[in-house]
């Protein structure tokens, strides 16, 4: 690193250090507010979702995704808010335990490949308003814990594009060239 380097580092250091005391603006501020109400919205389908689903692979990534992405990226919304003095969102939604619904006529529940499907929709969702929070965000913390967020939910997503690839679970699509009769 040459010396020209470490001024720059040293310089960007002493500029973060007084933003990161800023509170945070309205931009930042909205975007984990939304993050927070998509969050107890998307934990109470998946607890649905999950009820219905049968395939063990599917409960298991669907189970993690409410333990370690949702309620965890929602968690640190949440403490982000309350500590910049902002209104958490009053939106609550029944919660549901986790567990098989058998009086539901089998006809009635969701299949397993329609569960991904919706899960992948809104996992995609979730990492666009990541995206969105992290490039609004002026102080650096949050940005690097949305990351690290955001990547986490990379690599469960490829584990579940994974499991819909092996179950053939992915819509079959023509290719632009082929002629379909």
């Amino acid at each position: 690193m040459s010396i020209l380097d470490k001024v720059n580092a040293k310089s960007r250091s002493i500029v973060q250090n007084f933003t990161d005391q800023e509170t945070a603006n309205y931009i930042e501020a909205g975007l984990l507010y939304q993050i927070v109400v998509a969050g107890r919205f998307h934990t109470a389908v998946m607890n649905v979702l999950y009820n219905h689903a049968e395939n063990d692979e599917l409960k298991t990534l669907i189970k993690e995704a409410i333990d370690h992405l949702v309620e965890k990226t929602q968690k640190y919304s949440e403490d982000f808010l309350m500590t910049n003095k902002a209104a958490l969102p009053n939106t609550q939604f029944t919660e549901r335990p986790l567990d098989r619904v058998d009086d539901i006529p089998h006809s009635a529940h969701f299949r397993d490949m329609e569960i991904a499907m919706i899960i992948q929709e809104m996992h995609g969702a979730s990492q666009m308003a990541l995206l969105a929070a992290i490039s609004q965000s002026y102080h650096l913390d949050t940005a690097a814990r949305l990351r690290k967020e955001l990547n986490m939910g990379f690599d469960w997503a490829y584990r579940l594009q994974q499991l819909m690839l092996s179950q053939n679970w992915l819509p079959e699509i023509a290719k632009v060239n082929q002629v379909v009769h």
